[in-house]
């Protein structure tokens, strides 16, 4: 396995501690807020290490470069999240952990379309095995769901994640030259102020207290900043430099074992039942992993 291998496994541990703790933060915080400070938290990690690091604050690109920079930054953070909390809304937690089975052929394809990049034989079957063990290991309780409301929960989510996919993978070629953390830091800039926009588009007289719920809920900081520091610091890092040195559709099976975390998490720490089901899931996603690891 190389470097980019151990990354893409990283990240995905990473994102699943910090959904976890979301979970948690999530029942008093509602999105936008959860959002802005986890976006808010990762911008002051990442810049900050930047500064211990000696590393410029400013990069020389192109003006394209900078443009495309920005729309990866609101299409990848802020829309696409944003399509994710709407597939979730209607799709319930189960049904939407389900719907991520799309995440690594949505990241597959589009890999395919910009770079004609293809798995080999041995990282298909490795892929088919990861996205089956988490289809297999996700409950499929309907929540109350219609039939319309399904569909449409589970399109937002399949178009969250080819957003997320075009978002990263058109600015591949800046990260592959300058710092990984910068181009962090930058997203994560524009995908702050794009957040602060909206909600004084949507809020414009209460901007501040819609906004700010968790900076000023200490009651809750010690769910939210572990989230923030795993999810849009250590994830995204480890995210980035995953798609930097291996090909889209590799990074993505190793990314979707995110959701079997979740699965030995969510039983770990909060005490949910693990199933016959989830196990076979769980063996599933693992063997597909050391498969594509393999070769």
């Amino acid at each position: 396995m190389s470097l980019g291998d151990y990354l893409a496994i990283a990240s995905a541990l990473c994102n699943s501690i910090a959904v976890i703790f979301m979970r948690v933060a999530g029942h008093q915080i509602p999105p936008l807020p959860l959002n802005f400070f986890r976006v808010c938290v990762g911008l002051l990690l990442t810049v900050s290490t930047l500064l211990l690091l000696g590393e410029p604050l400013f990069i020389e690109l192109s003006k394209i470069d900078y443009l495309r920079l920005v729309i990866s930054g609101v299409i990848g953070i802020s829309i696409a999240d944003t399509m994710i909390a709407a597939s979730i809304n209607r799709l319930g937690a189960s049904l939407q952990a389900l719907a991520n089975c799309a995440y690594t052929p949505a990241i597959t394809l589009v890999g395919f379309a910009m770079y004609g990049e293809m798995l080999n034989g041995w990282e298909i079957i490795g892929g088919l095995l990861v996205v089956s063990g988490v289809f297999v290991g996700t409950v499929m309780k309907a929540d109350n769901t219609t039939s319309r409301n399904l569909w449409i929960g589970i399109l937002l989510a399949a178009g969250a994640h080819i957003t997320m996919g075009v978002a990263i993978l058109m600015v591949r070629d800046i990260y592959r030259e300058v710092s990984v953390l910068w181009v962090s830091s930058f997203r994560l800039s524009i995908a702050a102020l794009a957040l602060f926009v909206f909600a004084q588009l949507r809020f414009p007289n209460t901007v501040c207290k819609e906004l700010l719920l968790g900076f000023v809920r200490p009651d809750m900081w010690h769910s939210l900043i572990p989230m923030a520091i795993l999810g849009p610091y250590l994830a995204m890092l480890c995210w980035i430099s995953g798609f930097k040195y291996l090909e889209a559709g590799r990074a993505a099976i190793y990314n979707q074992l995110s959701t079997v975390f979740i699965i030995l998490l969510a039983y770990f720490l909060l005490g949910e039942q693990l199933t016959r089901r989830k196990m076979i899931g769980v063996v599933l996603a693992i063997a597909g992993a050391i498969v594509v690891g393999s070769q």
